[in-house]
Parts: C-alpha cells; structure tokens; sequence
C-alpha cells in the first residue's frame, strides 16, 4: 500500500524538476507520515565528487541508521531522486515551528561534502528552492517551514547541515512562492501530440510506445514496459527514469521511421 507523500514525484515535476522516482519508492518508509509540517534541509557530507556517490547511503540506510534516511535526494545536477513516500529517518530530536519528529517533517538530503569548501553548482541550488518552493505551496504552507537541520535540531549546534545561510534560503522560497522570481524553464514537448507517459499510463499512445520498443503492445504501461523504457534511455544518454516525455519521444519516434 502506497504511503501517503506519494504525490511527490509529480508536483516536482509539475514545477519543471527534473525527477527521476526510484523503483518501489511510493511503498518505502519506516512508517506512515503523521500530519506534516514543513520540510528539514540536509547535505549528504558525503564525496566530493561525482554527482550522487551518496544516493545508495540515502536510500538504504547506514551500519548504524537503518534507510530511507530522507524522502527526497537532490544530486549535483539539479535531479530529484524519490525515495520513499513514508517516514524516514532523517529528522532526530529537534523543534521547529511547532513541529517535531520524522513524522511531520519531509527530509531533503542534497549532495554536498558540506565542509565549507565544497561549493554548491548554481544548478542545483536553483532546483532546492524551486523544489522546497512547490512541496510547500502543495501543502499551503509557508516559507518559513523549511528550516535547516541545524536550525531544528537540539541541543543547538548539535548538527551543521546545510551549509549554507538558511535565512537567504526561505528569502528565496518565498519569491519563488509570490511569483516574483523567475520560475524555472519547463521542459518544451517536442511533439504535442504525444502525451507523457510513465507507469500506469493507458491508451493508444502507450501502443504506440511498446510498438516502439518492439515489446507487447497492450496499451497498459506496466512493469515489463517500464524496464524497456529505462533500459533504452540508458542505452541512448537519457535519464533512465521511466517517464516517456519530449526527448525519450523524439528518439523513439526518430528511430521507428
């Protein structure tokens, strides 16, 4: 049964994130969420290079702290991994706004050694705000919701994630959610006859599809069409994240000609 974040995926994708949604991740969670308050901000303090060596630890859990240990995983390129729908664990003892616990908070642990000398790509920083921006107004919340792990955590100084000012980051939410900040670039559809299409999607465009992919074409994307769909992304530079849109479209399209 999937736990109740499981409007995740799309409302980042809806806000123009790049999101790829991790296989299983609706059912993932320690528990279900209880009545969720706002979000707390992380870095991973994991490597310095590459654009998401942190991304299994986040998922999975360490030795000491069983997985998920946040909801939502931001890589260095600005893409959105999804996690879990469900509690994690991520939050620990701490207060902020009146709210406490894994339970009412939704985590976001974004790449960064968070040393002070590991900087942030301008790309990825733009997709935190942008992302936390749209999670917030779904839950017709305010900017001020997204506090910083430092912040809610006790005793004070108990934790130094982000690393970065928390109060330039809610300034920056708050024009994204007043529409004063320029929102960011959707993804242009490159044929709008063709829907986008991910897993659970029917109809002729997903015949159209599965004929693509010389698999069964029954019209219902399944698991089976899934694994095709994200094996040829991968095979073609893509991201592998299951979703049909514009690009998957345009080389699926160019090479049934």
């Amino acid at each position: 049964m999937a736990y109740k974040l499981s409007w995740l995926a799309d409302v980042l994708a809806a806000a123009g994130q790049k999101v790829i949604e991790e296989n299983g991740w609706k059912d993932r969670g320690r528990a279900e969420m209880g009545d969720v308050k706002g979000i707390l901000a992380h870095h991973t303090a994991g490597a310095k290079k590459g654009n998401s060596p942190s991304l299994k630890v986040v998922r999975d859990g360490r030795p000491d702290l069983p997985g998920p240990l946040s909801q939502l995983f931001l890589a260095r390129d600005g893409t959105w991994h999804v996690m879990a729908a469900g509690r994690c664990n991520h939050a620990g003892e701490g207060r902020w706004q009146g709210g406490t616990g894994n339970s009412q908070f939704i985590g976001i642990e974004a790449e960064n050694a968070g040393d002070g000398k590991d900087d942030w790509p301008d790309v990825q920083m733009k997709a935190y705000v942008s992302g936390a921006a749209a999670i917030l107004a779904h839950m017709k919340a305010d900017a001020v919701m997204v506090a910083g792990h430092k912040e809610y955590a006790t005793p004070k100084g108990r934790k130094i994630d982000p690393a970065f000012d928390m109060v330039d980051f809610r300034d920056q939410v708050e024009l994204v959610m007043d529409g004063k900040a320029p929102k960011p670039k959707l993804i242009p559809s490159v044929n709008p006859a063709k829907a986008m299409l991910r897993k659970g999607s029917r109809g002729p465009d997903v015949k159209i599809l599965q004929k693509a992919l010389q698999i069964k074409a029954d019209g219902d994307f399944g698991p089976a069409t899934e694994i095709a769909v994200r094996a040829f992304q991968k095979a073609n530079g893509l991201i592998a994240d299951g979703r049909v849109g514009p690009k998957t479209w345009a080389l699926l399209l160019k090479e049934g000609k």
